[in-house]
């Protein structure tokens, strides 16, 4: 059975006011309740009336507010019924039609017979009045197995061969995470562009993906290009995102062999050392989107609202997995864990959610989350078990700015280098971070091309050093204590 329609069937019998199915297929959850239902008649309500299916009556254009009063004033009209609303959600801010459904679902609990609400609608709003009376459900991204089934349905109505097993089983993978309704539109654009169904139409499953996460305004997918060899120095984590993804990409084989599935990794340390770079490098190593999670995205205005955008941004990363899903500066997503503000607790629960997911989750959804402070997370995020693993990125040694140095000066100036002394320049730059050695090289070629020289030198660059101050000299103290906790906790070091 379906996973929502067991629930639907547990919630009604239960006798659940207000179930609110969070959905764009409307028409596919409606086909839910009526099978949940277990022989209750259906009423619906849209924009375009009242309509009873026991006896086939119909009202055109019946206000919503209309529809309410008429079920309250008339108990029998409700006696083993369901009421299905959809294309209701702007209402919900309407006190009147608030006030009216809170007084049907005290009706229902004191006793009103057999008779449940449910809300059908892709957009989660929860008026305060109403929150202890709803429940929310929402309806599973297809399963691979699923998708395959939709595929097989599509050919056989088009008339048209079965794919391969190999093509199919690479085809569903990368259709996870769209509708029913947006696999069948896919294939139908696919077959119109040249009358198959063949592995270049990957390219548009990939930008339907994209409208997808861009559409739902909470996730945003980063186009990458860096990889590991962007990234100087780091070698111990460069090294541990190599096994992740020989796992990754071999991921059946690995869970025949007995190897869990990764869960993700917590890079802290200084800012500007590369954590963020080596999210994009992992998507990239990998071979996976890159989905990022930004928690200002997720706040809403109603009671509900951040959690059901947070389980809708898990639900939507793990359907789209494989995947690489980075949070940047989580310290400062959950700041406030454990506060006495109403901020505070929505924060707290948005925690709680996230948290649960971490520990349990069983998807290919690789969490990448960096943090700068780590002193100011909650200490349960910390836990072994949370994360794979926990590294620290400290400032670059001599090797790893010599290295960096030669990454930016061959981005730039390729022709330049063989020319430029490299272990001076990492001499010279004792404390200075990654991105300050970016901005040392940027400046000097900025400063080179104003004044007509026809190639950078090794002075050129010392020039910009002594007009640079590095991080060590403008963080000292705060460098000092993120170094002594980072030592204390013992955590795994990103360079050898």
């Amino acid at each position: 059975m379906n996973t929502l329609e067991d629930s639907l069937i547990r919630f009604m019998d239960a006798g659940f006011p207000i179930i609110y199915i969070d959905t764009f297929e409307e028409s596919k959850a409606v086909k839910y309740v009526q099978s949940a239902a277990c022989g209750r008649e259906i009423m619906e309500w849209s924009v375009t009336g009242f309509c009873d299916y026991a006896t086939n009556s119909v009202c055109p254009d019946w206000p919503l507010a209309d529809t309410l009063r008429f079920l309250i004033s008339d108990a029998k009209s409700c006696h083993r019924r369901v009421l299905v609303l959809t294309d209701c959600h702007s209402y919900l801010s309407d006190p009147t039609i608030t006030a009216l459904l809170k007084l049907l679902a005290q009706k229902i609990v004191n006793g009103l017979d057999d008779f449940n609400i449910v809300i059908v609608s892709p957009v989660v709003v929860i008026p305060p009045e109403l929150e202890k009376f709803m429940s929310i459900l929402s309806m599973d991204y297809l399963s691979q197995s699923e998708i395959q089934q939709v595929v097989n349905d599509f050919c056989d109505e088009q008339e048209i061969d079965r794919l391969s097993p190999q093509f199919l089983d690479e085809l569903s993978m990368a259709l996870k995470g769209l509708t029913e309704f947006e696999i069948f539109n896919m294939l139908a654009m696919a077959l119109t562009d040249d009358g198959e169904i063949t592995s270049s139409d990957l390219d548009l499953i990939i930008e339907q993906k994209q409208q997808l996460i861009r559409k739902s305004g909470i996730l945003e997918m980063i186009s990458v290009k860096e990889d590991l060899s962007n990234i100087g120095g780091l070698e111990n984590l460069k090294k541990w995102l190599q096994r992740k993804g020989k796992i990754f990409k071999n991921i059946v084989q690995a869970e025949k062999y007995g190897v869990d599935i990764p869960k993700g990794v917590l890079i802290a340390g200084m800012p500007g050392c590369g954590k963020s770079l080596n999210a994009k490098a992992a998507a990239k190593l990998f071979n996976v989107p890159l989905l990022r999670m930004d928690m200002g995205r997720l706040m809403g205005k109603y009671v509900g609202e951040s959690e059901a955008n947070m389980r809708k941004a898990i639900k939507l990363a793990e359907a789209i997995s494989p995947c690489v899903l980075w949070i940047d500066e989580l310290e400062k997503a959950f700041a406030g864990v454990g506060g006495s503000s109403g901020a505070s607790d929505v924060t707290t629960r948005l925690f709680g959610t996230f948290l649960t997911w971490l520990q349990e989750k069983e998807s290919l959804a690789f969490v990448v989350a960096t943090a700068n402070d780590i002193a100011k997370m909650p200490p349960e995020l910390l836990r072994k078990g949370r994360f794979d693993e926990i590294f620290y990125v400290g400032l670059p040694k001599k090797q790893e700015r010599k290295k960096i140095f030669e990454i930016h000066i061959q981005k730039r100036r390729p022709k330049d280098l063989s020319d430029i002394n490299l272990d001076e320049l990492a001499n010279k730059t004792d404390g200075y971070s990654g991105a300050d050695i970016e901005g040392v090289v940027k400046d000097s070629v900025e400063e080179a091309f104003a004044i007509g020289k026809k190639q950078i030198s090794t002075k050129d660059i010392c020039d910009a050093i002594k007009n640079t101050h590095s991080l060590s000299e403008i963080m000292k103290d705060s460098l000092k204590e993120m170094n002594k906790i980072y030592e204390d906790r013992k955590f795994k070091n990103a360079s050898e």
